[in-house]
């Protein structure tokens, strides 16, 4: 089906001529809730660096560290998966807390590991914590945050990242001059310090106000929504639509603070939705999984793990030898990557998300074949006279990272948290969690061993022609959401009333009353 066949009867998405002012606490609680992807980004960066002297320390293979490095991604898919479920259950916000606890021990683990099997197993614990971070984070911020900033807000977990991503840089900078014994185990445990005071935080955070509905506490959910909407009339809006979503009939619950759910709305706690995302679902639902798969496939498959962990070993074949230098370059790139992110977090609500990720894909592609090319031809000089092309790779290094931050980046997480229907966003998020992880583990683990076999150049080829594929993937398939509310995004990939129909003919046969008596 055509995005314009797709499109029919819906009216364009515009910006509002005159945008409201930003609201100060949906600001303050998506900037809490994304502090946690501070420690996703800071365990995943800390290791560009920390490698270089666990291989000394601990009498590690080059396999070793590509395992250990990339590992951590096919662990978080555990987090990612239990995410979906465990937010349904316990709430977006002790979802959260659960992840900072799980991040805490983690660091610790890995700090204090006397063995190669005990950094595995800190990897683990930390990987769990990366993958309910990953879902969460984008999740709560775009069931808070009002329409006219939700991909502002929503692209805050980016931004924390990057800036983790950067911290962990300055962490291998910072103690790399340590005794070798001491400095990778030094910059584990600065992680274990942020999740303390992050779980505080996020314990002040409101819930968020569609689980709230999906719970009953509709009185609650109105009380959110009239500090984190616009206006008043905004959050009657948004409360009026969320209840729709769950299932409640229109005027029912609008006096009470807690409503019995009817049965008809499937998912409350969670039942029944992997059936309805890959067993049974509606052609506008199996659209919807498709571009969140697609989008978080393509965001890892074109290689920007691989640049992030491995940036030392790139700098080094380009011609910086000592680890002051190439350890330096190193905290570049985790300054481009955080500084370019802003362009995305200021231009997402203005010129929308299709946009962006097009430039941002043809960007990658552009720096990515320029690495590829500068480091063939570096591969053709004798060492130590190919110093201008050095200085190419790394600005095709910062390139690229500043391509992948004013679009693929944040837009992959804002994207997939907007298209799902409500009872289906938690998980949907997390599968598309989980493509998003096995795709970084793949790419990590497997880059030393592939740049071994086909060298560095052709390596970063293969990435570019995956970008390239990528941007026709996003061309066809990605309808603009700019402008919609949360439930109204799924009639752009040809739902709504669809979604309806086969909810009806999923309940033939199981009448179920739709009284719904008050709870006090």
């Amino acid at each position: 089906m055509s995005e314009k066949d797709a499109s029919d009867g819906i009216p364009a998405a515009e910006a509002p001529a005159k945008r409201p002012p930003l609201n100060k606490y949906a600001l303050a609680c998506a900037l809490l809730a994304s502090m946690n992807s501070i420690l996703l980004g800071y365990d995943v960066s800390v290791m560009s660096g920390a490698q270089l002297f666990m291989k000394q320390d601990l009498k590690i293979t080059d396999t070793q560290i590509e395992i250990l490095a990339g590992i951590i991604n096919i662990y978080s898919l555990v987090g990612s998966l239990a995410a979906g479920r465990t937010s349904d259950w316990i709430g977006r916000r002790y979802t959260m807390v659960l992840a900072a606890a799980i991040f805490f021990a983690g660091a610790l683990i890995m700090g204090l590991a006397p063995s190669y099997a005990i950094l595995m197993l800190g990897r683990f614990v930390a990987g769990v914590g990366v993958g309910y971070a990953l879902m969460i984070a984008p999740v709560y911020t775009a069931e808070v945050a009002p329409t006219s900033a939700r991909g502002l807000l929503t692209s805050f977990p980016e931004v924390f990242i990057n800036s983790g991503v950067l911290l962990g840089y300055v962490s291998n900078y910072a103690f790399h001059r340590l005794p070798v014994h001491l400095s990778w185990r030094v910059m584990f445990l600065v992680g274990a310090v942020p999740p303390v005071f992050l779980a505080a935080g996020v314990l002040a955070m409101p819930e968020s106000p569609r689980w709230l509905v999906m719970q009953g506490r509709v009185g609650d959910a109105r009380r959110v929504l009239a500090k984190t909407s616009d206006s008043p009339a905004e959050a009657e809006e948004r409360l009026a639509d969320i209840k729709s979503a769950v299932g409640i009939p229109e005027g029912v619950g609008d006096d009470d603070d807690v409503v019995v759910i009817p049965r008809k709305s499937k998912g409350t706690h969670g039942e029944g939705v992997w059936r309805d995302l890959i067993l049974r679902p509606t052609p506008a639902v199996r659209r919807i999984l498709i571009a969140c798969l697609g989008l978080q496939f393509f965001q890892q498959a074109s290689g920007i793990d691989s640049v992030v962990l491995y940036s030392p070993r790139v700098f080094d074949k380009a011609g910086l030898h000592s680890d002051n230098n190439s350890l330096g370059a190193t905290m570049a790139v985790g300054a481009c990557k955080t500084l370019f992110i802003l362009v995305a977090t200021l231009f997402l609500d203005r010129v929308g998300r299709r946009p962006l990720l097009l430039t941002s894909a043809g960007g990658m592609v552009i720096s990515l074949v320029t690495l590829a090319s500068a480091l063939h031809a570096i591969d053709k000089h004798p060492a130590g006279e190919a110093t201008p092309l050095a200085g190419v790779s790394i600005a095709a290094v910062l390139a690229f990272v500043a391509s992948f931050s004013i679009g693929m980046g944040p837009i992959a997480w804002v994207y997939s948290s907007e298209i799902f229907p409500l009872r289906l966003r938690a998980q949907g998020c997390a599968l598309g969690t989980a493509m998003n992880r096995i795709m970084s583990g793949a790419i990590t683990m497997s880059f030393i061993s592939l740049y071994k076999a086909i060298t560095f150049a052709e390596s970063f080829y293969v990435y570019a022609g995956i970008a390239a594929a990528g941007w026709v993937f996003m061309f066809f398939f990605l309808p603009e959401t700019r402008g919609r509310s949360l439930e109204d995004t799924e009639k752009l990939f040809g739902g709504g009333q669809e979604a309806r129909e086969h909810d009806n003919a999923d309940g033939d046969g199981r009448k179920k009353s739709m009284e719904l008596s008050s709870q006090q």
